[in-house]
């Protein structure tokens, strides 16, 4: 067990899952992540959508509850310190929210292939432990110096912080835009309109990479950097196939609006 507490393996494994980004991002060119709008039986036994939601998003916001009361013994009590309890707050206000509130938001009866669950808790246990690891334990121990209680001030935080929200506000009203398609006993397909889904088929997931990269920014760090280029590669591919569905299924409006996957005007 204390050999995953060492710099090799921190970093062998930071190095290793850049590299499982680029794996994912081409796979997923090719086969469609098998949940959601792509659900399909091919990807085998599934469970209710809402407890798979749970038990896929829950682990990361306990391994860095667990990683960050680990540090308080440790380095002096630098962790207690308000960049440290700050990138704490931050990160598990987003997964908070996934866990414990999203899942029990959704509508409709929909499964989740249980690999795919198994997939995801994966990653999200490997990421929790990424960035926990980096903020909680690397960097006071090796870079004391870092994130020092001025850190809150510099610009890296503050355009970090600030980006983190407005991806995290886009990816809420785009949630809520989802859920709001259809009236009460509707089993009719609708394109959505409002907000930024004006512009891209997937604003949710635009949300989403917008809030990782504000993380990344805010953190200044390879781990954060990790996450938005991993969530880069899950999600814009992911974007292009629901590209495609919406396209067969609203060919009119599609030549209208003139509509792109997941970047206003670009892509």
């Amino acid at each position: 067990m204390e050999n995953i507490y060492t710099n090799e393996f921190f970093y062998d494994l930071l190095y290793i899952m850049f590299l499982v980004g680029v794996v994912v991002f081409v796979s997923l060119y090719f086969v469609d992540a098998g949940y959601g709008k792509m659900r399909s039986e091919k990807w085998g036994p599934a469970i209710n959508n809402k407890v798979g939601w749970l038990l896929m998003e829950c682990p990361v916001f306990f391994v860095m509850l667990y990683l960050y009361f680990k540090s308080f013994p440790l380095y002096g009590g630098i962790t207690k310190q308000a960049p440290y309890w700050l990138f704490f707050l931050i990160f598990e206000f987003h997964y908070f929210q996934r866990s414990f509130i999203f899942p029990f938001l959704l509508k409709g009866k929909s499964k989740m292939p249980i690999v795919i669950m198994l997939l995801s808790v994966a990653w999200n246990m490997i990421n929790g432990y990424i960035q926990g690891y980096w903020l909680f334990h690397l960097a006071p121990k090796y870079y004391p110096d870092m994130y020092t209680p001025d850190w809150i001030l510099s610009p890296q935080f503050i355009i970090g912080t600030i980006i983190f929200f407005i991806g995290w506000g886009i990816n809420m009203h785009s949630d809520y835009v989802i859920r709001h398609l259809r009236k009460p006993g509707d089993t009719n397909h609708y394109l959505p309109k409002k907000g930024l889904y004006k512009y891209v088929t997937s604003a949710n997931y635009l949300g989403e990479i917008t809030e990782w990269l504000g993380f990344a920014i805010l953190t200044w760090s390879l781990a954060g950097l990790l996450f938005f280029w991993f969530s880069c590669c899950n999600l814009v591919p992911r974007s292009n196939a629901i590209y495609k569905k919406y396209e067969e299924e609203f060919p009119d409006e599609f030549d209208r609006k003139k509509l792109k996957r997941i970047i206003p005007f670009i892509y």
